[in-house]
């Protein structure tokens, strides 16, 4: 099964859609980088049309550098949610991607039927810090993502799925100058967010793989204990790539998500 491109005009933004499959909707929501691609979506297309937008200034969709901040996002995905004509879909987001779907099922969960929080960032929990990623080389990047360094490395330069030279390093340029756009306000995270996680109405499943270096698994708890309606899945020996690492965990997604 291929993916479909569609394209979206948002506010004036040239947006990628890549979806794939036949089912209920899920709107899947990538992380602070597109480096690993969207290939994990076919392990649900034989349950659910899943359509996996790039953020703006990330993958192929056009740069917004007037989008600052994670509420100029939550707006461009209900924008977006309603250009697609998704009715009330799932809402599935990765690491970045999880604090932006936390944001959007606490402002308007009812929008939404379930929620996956995969790896989420936007806590920023004192107790349980993330990893400093200014602070990661390059050489050690890979092994803050992936448990099992090879799949990580299947993403970077000389990798099985890393594009050539060139257009790896345009694209983290590129997506660099839109991440820090959104983290122009608060950072990696919100404040406040721990507060609104009780907000959020929807059946709700915490995805962590239990090695992750650059999201602390510890944290999986905390979002469980302030969500009402949540229950956690700890992913043995997998990193922050936990879908990538073991593909039973996107099985996993897909049996919450039709359960």
């Amino acid at each position: 099964m291929d993916f479909e491109t569609l394209t979206q005009d948002i506010d004036g933004v040239s947006v990628v859609v890549k979806a794939i499959g036949v089912g209920p909707a899920v709107l899947a929501l990538h992380g602070a980088a597109t480096l690993e691609g969207y290939a994990w979506a076919r392990g649900l297309a034989d349950r659910f049309r899943v359509y996996l937008p790039f953020h703006p200034g990330f993958g192929e969709s056009g740069e917004a550098p007037h989008l600052t901040g994670m509420q100029d996002m939550v707006v461009h995905n209900l924008r977006l949610v309603e250009a697609l004509g998704l009715g009330r879909p799932h809402l599935v987001g990765h690491s970045m991607g999880g604090w932006m779907a936390a944001e959007m099922a606490a402002v308007t969960g009812e929008r939404f039927a379930r929620l996956v929080l995969n790896a989420p960032a936007g806590l920023n929990h004192t107790d349980h810090p993330g990893a400093d990623v200014a602070a990661i080389g390059p050489e050690a990047l890979p092994s803050y993502l992936a448990h099992n360094v090879d799949v990580a490395l299947r993403y970077f330069p000389g990798g099985a799925e890393c594009p050539p030279f060139p257009e790896f390093l345009a694209a983290r340029e590129k997506e660099g100058r839109a991440l820090g756009n959104i983290l122009k306000v608060h950072g990696m995270g919100h404040p406040n967010l721990g507060r609104w996680l009780s907000r959020i109405p929807n059946e709700t499943l915490i995805v962590w793989g239990d090695k992750d270096r650059m999201l602390p698994p510890s944290q999986a708890s905390i979002w469980a204990e302030r969500i009402p309606n949540a229950r956690t899945l700890i992913v043995a020996d997998a990193g922050h790539f936990a879908m990538q690492e073991d593909p039973r965990t996107v099985t996993a997604i897909g049996d919450f998500l039709m359960s």
